[in-house]
C-alpha cells in the first residue's frame, strides 16, 4: 500500500516528522542515505544548546516552549535522557565585534524574555565573577543568565524519534539515496537507488543537501558552511566545569568577529568541555567537506579564543569533530511548498539554531501535510521571501 507520506532525510527535522506523522495514523515511508543518527549532516557531536529567548527572533519562542514539551514526553515515553536544565549564560558588551547569527542578538534575547515571561537575570562583570569564575569578563562586559535554558542530546532525540515512529508503524529506509522527485498524479513520486515509491505528499527535510531538491531560483539562498567542534580537557577537579557553576554559554566576543559557545563538563573526568565557534565565509558540499579536524585547528582556537576567556581550560584537544551548516541569507528557516510541486514540503528549519526547535517543527509539518495548516505560525519562515 502507497505511503500517506514519504519523509526525505531522517536527522533532526525529519525523525520528528516521521514520528508525528505515524502517531497520528498515517502511512510513513522514510528515506535516508545514511544511518541515522549519524555524523555526515547536521545532527551530531553530543549536545546542542536549547534557550528559550530565542535572539534570533520572539517569533521562535513559541516553536522552542512547544518542543521542550514534546522533549518531556518523548523522555516519559522512551526512559531516555534527551534534555538537561543547567541554566545559560549569555556574555555580551557594547564593544562586541562578533554577530550570532543575526544583529543584536543580545538584546533580541532580552525582549523575547521580557514579552513571554521567561525567568532572566541581568549580570553586570561583577556578578559574573562571582557567579562564574571560570569566565575571565572584562569589566565592560555583561551577561543574560537564564535559568531555564539547557542542552539537547542530539543523538538519543533522533534515535528516540525514529524508534517510536517505526513502533507506531513507519517504515524507514536507512542507506538509501533518493535520486529524483516526480509529479505522479495529484501527488509525488519518490525515485530512490532502490525503487519508485508514490505518495500523497513528501516532506523534504534533507539538511545539507537541500539543494538536490530545490529548483533552480531558490538554491542560491541556501548556503552549506563546515564548523568545527571542540572537546578540551580540564584539571581536576572537574566539578569546577559543572552546573551550576559552569552553565551552557554563548560569548559575543570583543576582540573577534567570532562568537563562541560552549557546554559543562557533562561526560565525567576526561570528557572535557565542548567549545566552538561559527564561520560562514567558506562555503562547502556534503560530498566535498573535510570530516577530520586538525590538530593545527584545536590548536589555533584554543591560543585565540579559548584561552583569553577560560584561562583554566587546557589546550589539550581530547576530541573534535565537524558538522556542517545550512544558511539562509537572512539566518531563518525556511518552511513550504515546494514551487513546482506542490505536493512537496521544504523544510530547512536551519541556519546554526534548528536543533531546539526541531521536535515542534516536526509535529508542525506532520500537521501541515495531514490538515493543510499548523497550530504554530510559520509564515515568517515562508519560501516566498526568497
Amino acid at each position: 500500500m502507497a505511503p500517506d507520506v514519504v519523509v526525505i532525510g531522517l536527522g533532526a527535522v525529519g525523525s520528528a516528522a516521521a514520528y508525528q506523522l505515524a502517531r497520528r495514523g498515517a502511512k510513513v515511508l522514510g528515506i535516508d542515505r545514511h544511518s541515522p543518527p549519524h555524523a555526515m549532516g547536521s545532527s551530531h557531536g553530543d549536545t546542542r544548546i536549547t534557550r528559550l529567548a530565542i535572539g534570533e527572533g520572539a517569533r521562535y519562542t513559541p516553536l522552542v516552549l512547544r518542543a521542550n514539551e514534546i522533549w518531556r514526553e518523548l523522555e516519559s515515553q522512551t526512559g531516555e535522557d534527551l534534555h538537561a536544565v543547567t541554566g545559560m549564560l549569555i556574555v555580551s558588551s557594547d564593544e562586541r565585534r562578533a554577530t550570532t547569527h543575526v544583529p543584536n542578538f543580545f538584546e533580541n534575547t532580552l525582549e523575547a524574555a521580557r514579552r513571554f515571561g521567561i525567568a532572566h537575570e541581568r549580570l553586570d562583570a561583577a556578578a559574573i565573577r562571582r557567579r562564574f569564575p571560570r569566565f575571565a569578563v572584562r569589566d565592560n562586559e555583561a551577561g543574560y543568565y537564564e535559568p531555564g535554558a539547557g542542552y539537547l542530546r542530539p543523538e538519543a532525540c533522533i534515535a528516540a524519534q525514529l524508534r517510536l515512529a517505526e513502533d507506531h508503524g513507519a517504515t524507514l529506509h536507512r542507506e538509501e539515496r533518493v535520486v529524483a522527485l516526480e509529479a505522479a498524479g495529484e501527488g509525488v513520486a519518490v525515485v530512490t537507488a532502490r525503487g519508485r515509491y508514490e505518495a500523497g505528499q513528501v516532506i523534504i527535510a534533507a539538511g545539507p543537501w537541500i539543494h538536490e531538491f530545490l529548483p533552480p531560483r531558490l538554491a542560491p539562498h541556501f548556503t552549506v558552511t563546515r564548523q568545527a567542534l571542540f572537546w578540551f580537557d580540564v584539571d581536576p577537579p572537574a566539578a569546577r566545569f559543572t552546573p551550576p557553576e559552569f552553565p551552557v554559554w554563548i560569548w559575543e566576543l570583543q576582540d573577534a568577529s567570532h562568537v563562541i559557545y560552549g557546554f559543562p563538563a557533562i561526560d565525567g573526568p576526561r570528557g572535557g568541555v565542548k567549545v566552538a565557534t561559527e564561520q560562514y565565509a567558506e562555503s562547502t558540499t556534503p560530498e566535498t567537506a573535510t570530516r577530520e579536524v586538525s590538530a593545527a585547528e584545536a590548536r589555533r582556537m584554543h591560543e585565540e579564543l579559548v584561552a583569553p576567556c577560560f584561562p583554566e581550560i587546557s589546550a589539550r584537544c581530547v576530541k573534535a569533530a565537524a558538522c556542517l551548516y545550512t544558511a539562509t541569507p537572512d539566518f531563518h528557516f525556511a518552511i513550504g511548498r515546494h514551487p513546482d510541486m506542490p505536493a512537496a514540503i521544504i523544510a530547512s528549519p536551519c541556519s546554526g539554531h534548528g536543533f531546539k526547535h526541531s521536535a515542534a517543527v516536526g509535529e508542525a509539518l506532520a500537521q501541515l501535510a495531514l490538515e493543510g495548516t499548523s497550530r504554530l505560525d510559520l509564515s515568517a519562515f515562508a519560501l516566498s521571501r526568497f
